[in-house]
């Protein structure tokens, strides 16, 4: 179960990258938006890294 909430956890990561990639390549990216994502995708990445820590 602990495996499957990790790759989760991984995917939303990939799916924040994606969007923030789409956002920084439009024409005027919002800079709100692009600040949202870079936050989110920075809190997910201390969420996996503390929960792969507690794994072993």
């Amino acid at each position: 179960m602990h495996i499957n909430h990790l790759s989760a956890l991984r995917n939303k990561h990939a799916e924040l990258e994606q969007k923030l990639e789409r956002e920084e390549n439009r024409p005027f990216p919002d800079s709100r938006t692009v600040l949202d994502l870079k936050k989110q995708k920075l809190h997910l990445k201390d969420v996996i890294l503390h929960e792969s820590a507690s794994t072993g």
